[in-house]
C-alpha cells in the first residue's frame, strides 16, 4: 500500500538510509509471503515503486526538517558557569 510506504518514509525520514533499503527489500518480501505476487520481473518493479514511495516520505520529512531548522532562532547554547 502506497500510504504505508510513505508513512514509513515520514516516520524514519531523519535516518534516510534506514527506510529505503527496508522498503526495497521488505515490500517485495511481504508480497511474496502473502501470495499476492510470485517471484519474477514484476517483483523488481514492485521493489522500485516501494523505494520511490518511501523516498517521497523521506523527502517530505527532510524538507520539513530543513524549514524548521531555518525558522528556529539560533542560540549560542545554554549559559554555562552561572
Amino acid at each position: 500500500m502506497i500510504p504505508s510506504l510513505i508513512l514509513l518514509g515520514l516516520l524514519l525520514g531523519r535516518w534516510w538510509l534506514l527506510p529505503l533499503p527496508v522498503a526495497a527489500v521488505g515490500w517485495p518480501a511481504l508480497l511474496v509471503a502473502t501470495g499476492a505476487m510470485d517471484v519474477g520481473p514484476r517483483l523488481v518493479a514492485a521493489s522500485g515503486l516501494a523505494l520511490l514511495n518511501t523516498g517521497v516520505g523521506v523527502a517530505i520529512h527532510q524538507g520539513v526538517l530543513r524549514i524548521v531548522r531555518r525558522l528556529r532562532p539560533t542560540t549560542d547554547g545554554p549559559a554555562r558557569g552561572r
